[in-house]
């Protein structure tokens, strides 16, 4: 499972590395959660970090449901994400995930990211939601019942994998973090060979440390939350 993830590497050099301009400011994020509107880069505009929020909805479901991951081993197969895995891949931009250790009195969060803290991409799916007309009653808006309004949500989930051997001693399931070469593959191959990328990355160049439990939170998002403590 991925559920938290930061993304702190100064804009510049973000959109330096990616290649994409953000549509909004975009400020250091120490704790980036499901709910939030976060950047991610689409197959159909690949110049742009635009912000869609954690959690997808497939684009046929009748009410939000805010899907956060979906299992790499099944994906093509379930409802819920097989439409956007054919056509809607994105990259998700970051440069740290966490994960919890039970430690049997509770969960330590661990931050894992590369040894020189350089910005990578998870591969991600993504949705747009139109949600369903509000209905009303019959007397106001005439037969129809319903008022016109519509809201339309764009979404995305973090794919997950089997874990590599640093990760399987904190959690039997990771996020998959592409090979810079294959991030465009990702937004534009096949079906086929998607499937092909969604192994496990390597853990030669990875670390993973202990944190604050304040990360626990959503509510705190400050550069505290990455510096190492005491397991």
């Amino acid at each position: 499972m991925c559920g938290r993830y930061t993304l702190t590497t100064p804009v510049g050099q973000l959109s330096e590395r990616f290649e994409a301009e953000p549509t909004r400011p975009l400020e250091p994020r120490y704790n980036c959660a499901p709910g939030q509107k976060l950047p991610v880069i689409t197959g159909d505009n690949p110049e742009k970090l635009q912000f869609f929020e954690w959690g997808l909805t497939p684009h046929w479901a009748d009410e939000k449901t805010g899907l956060i991951n979906a299992r790499s081993e099944t994906v093509e197969h379930k409802r819920s994400f097989a439409d956007a895995y054919v056509s809607r891949r994105c990259l998700v931009p970051c440069d740290g995930f966490y994960e919890w250790v039970d430690r049997g009195n509770g969960k330590q969060p661990y931050r894992v990211a590369f040894e020189d803290d350089r910005p990578f991409a998870l591969a991600g799916l993504w949705e747009r939601w139109e949600e369903p007309t509000r209905q009303t009653g019959l007397a106001e808006f005439g037969s129809g019942g319903q008022t016109g309004d519509s809201t339309t949500l764009e979404t995305f989930a973090i794919l997950t994998t089997k874990p590599n051997g640093l990760i399987s001693e904190l959690h039997h399931r990771m996020a998959v973090i592409l090979e810079p070469e294959c991030e465009s593959e990702w937004l534009e191959a096949t079906v086929e060979t998607a499937a092909e990328l969604l192994e496990p990355y390597p853990d030669d160049e990875l670390t993973a440390y202990p944190v604050s439990e304040r990360v626990n939170s959503p509510a705190n998002d400050d550069a505290s939350l990455i510096e190492p403590v005491e397991a």
